[in-house]
């Protein structure tokens, strides 16, 4: 399977609460749900399409708390909405040494060597393992050359505060544009593959 991250991230780079503020996952943090008022129908469509292409997903543990608590069928009526049809059946996978008894129907943890049970993963025929969210674990993967693509959606604003999906100093790594696509709202949708190191001049 191609691994391949999706992240909803605001011009200075916050991945932060984008659906809204949760006291529970997001204490403290008042700037949440910068995401809603820029959707709009096209947009939507577009994010709800890359869900169902999934073979399966891949979280870290924090997301998968907050997608499970929000996601899950159980909790959901609108079965036929895309996120939540795609996201209650497929297969979903998390990474955690702390999971012991997964709450979410149709869950795998992960846990003792990650890297080689993502790599066993990827092995596996399939189209796309899709990461969402999960900001901690998307810089482990590119650390590891992991990711075969990775997509931006940059919403146009500035939130001056939150987790920011790279911090301040990390790792360094080329992209290759695969495909950029804009949307009435001032969204941005952008597909990279990774290149390697940059070069410098």
């Amino acid at each position: 399977m191609k691994l391949i991250t999706n992240t909803q991230i605001t011009v200075d780079g916050v991945m932060q609460a984008n659906g809204g503020n949760n006291p529970e996952f997001d204490p403290g943090f008042e700037r949440g749900g910068w995401a809603l008022p820029l959707g709009d129908e096209e947009s939507e469509a577009y994010i709800g399409d890359y869900y169902q292409r999934a073979d399966a997903f891949l979280f870290g543990r924090r997301t998968y708390d907050l997608f499970a608590g929000y996601w899950g069928e159980e909790r959901r009526a609108d079965v036929d909405d895309p996120f939540v049809s795609s996201l209650n059946s497929r297969p979903k996978f998390v990474a955690s040494n702390t999971i012991r008894d997964p709450r979410w129907a149709d869950t795998t943890v992960l846990s003792g060597d990650l890297e080689v049970a993502i790599r066993d993963l990827k092995a596996r025929p399939g189209g796309e393992l899709q990461v969402h969210g999960s900001g901690q674990l998307i810089r482990w993967l590119l650390e590891r050359e992991l990711v075969d693509e990775m997509t931006l959606i940059v919403f146009p604003v500035i939130v001056g505060a939150g987790t920011r999906l790279f911090p301040a100093t990390g790792g360094d790594f080329a992209l290759e544009l695969l495909e950029s696509r804009t949307f009435q709202t001032g969204i941005l949708a952008q597909t990279y593959r990774p290149a390697g190191r940059p070069e410098y001049a």
